[in-house]
């Protein structure tokens, strides 16, 4: 795909965000001989994928980033985006420095409560530590409250619960059912059950009314919890997981007309931004009915790339389509619930294919870096 491409002068794809979708489009825009540049606030890509197993697992934190220079060398600049130029095609970054892009592809991904989520400017050791000094403070309560039921919920619950069995952990969700809606109702089910049996205590059909009052992943004794129906309970240790929404801060402010409720950015079906041929967007900020996933990033990144090519050859542009739901939740390492584009998968194989190691060989492999 790179002959032609690569003879094209004067084009500079500017990727903004270094997440799934943005190093997949990286790799493959190297692939292809065009010259790009990959600019994110950190030094490192974070496999969040594998973050709460980085929350209670001494020493794992170290392999879930990988930093992004050894890989991608003078193309990657650190750095945050302040706003996109339209008019002059040039990425402002916080403290003046200009990037002029011929194509932009979009990939700022989601925001979200830490430790799920790590989108703060910090060098990949302090973030590591963050992790490490985390674990601490799991270790040192005997209750845990994980406040929210959605997969990230669910998932942190059954990783602190298989690490530590012998602290009690609680789950609280507004909802009844658990996990994400998209998910079957019998894998939701089954995310049900597997937490009730690795001893995890569901309050469902509760929300909790103090959480602005509360102090989250520090270790205090007893802290007292109120729902909004009066329930009362402490625990010493509570942990958010709720409160997803799209990072729209690099791009809002240049793309008002182009913005769905959430944030996200309205999309064609070739994943251009509403009325512009040479920006992209991909991930979680692309405005696509399907759940926010790594699997679908990487399939949006493909798309994105492929189709700056072709509009350089002058060739058809492809479309994104999306398929019935692939979704797998690590049960802690040892157990798993998900189905594989609609058909629900047996707890044994989910273990397999992503809860052992929640796939960082295959992010470690993109980055065509050791794991250590």
């Amino acid at each position: 795909m790179g002959g032609q491409a690569s003879s094209v002068e004067g084009v500079h794809v500017v990727v903004v965000g270094g997440g799934f979708g943005g190093i997949a489009a990286c790799q493959q825009l190297r692939s292809g001989g065009l010259n790009f540049t990959l600019i994110d606030m950190r030094d490192a890509f974070h496999h969040n994928v594998a973050a709460l197993r980085a929350s209670v697992q001494p020493g794992f934190a170290k392999r879930t980033f990988i930093p992004y220079a050894e890989t991608f060398g003078d193309s990657f600049v650190q750095g945050r985006v302040q706003r996109v130029d339209i008019d002059r095609q040039t990425v402002v970054l916080e403290g003046g420095r200009e990037i002029q892009y011929s194509h932009l592809i979009l990939c700022t991904g989601t925001d979200g409560a830490f430790p799920g989520k790590f989108n703060t400017v910090a060098s990949y050791q302090t973030a590591v530590q963050m992790y490490e000094d985390f674990i601490k403070q799991v270790q040192a309560a005997d209750s845990v409250l994980v406040v929210g039921g959605g997969s990230t919920g669910v998932e942190m619950a059954a990783e602190i619960k298989t690490e530590y069995p012998d602290k009690k952990v609680v789950l609280i969700h507004s909802r009844i059912a658990l996990a994400d809606p998209e998910l079957l109702p019998s894998v939701r089910q089954q995310a049900k059950e597997v937490l009730l049996e690795k001893g995890v205590e569901l309050l469902l059909g509760e929300k909790v009314s103090n959480l602005s009052e509360l102090q989250l992943n520090v270790t205090q004794r007893n802290s007292v919890v109120t729902t909004e129906r009066g329930t009362n309970l402490t625990s010493d240790l509570i942990i958010c997981c709720t409160g997803l929404k799209v990072n729209s801060a690099a791009y809002g402010s240049s793309f008002p007309g182009c913005l769905a409720d959430n944030g996200a950015l309205k999309v064609n079906d070739h994943l251009q931004v509403q009325g512009f041929s040479n920006v992209f967007a991909v991930g979680d900020c692309a405005d696509v009915n399907e759940p926010k996933m790594a699997y679908h990033a990487g399939l949006h990144a493909a798309v994105a790339v492929g189709n700056i090519v072709n509009s350089l050859s002058g060739k058809e542009l492809t479309s994104y389509y999306t398929g019935n739901v692939t979704m797998l939740l690590a049960m802690g390492r040892d157990d798993g619930v998900g189905q594989f584009n609609g058909l629900k998968l047996p707890r044994c194989l989910v273990a397999l294919a992503k809860s052992r190691d929640l796939l960082l060989w295959k992010s470690w492999r993109e980055m065509q870096q050791q794991q250590p």
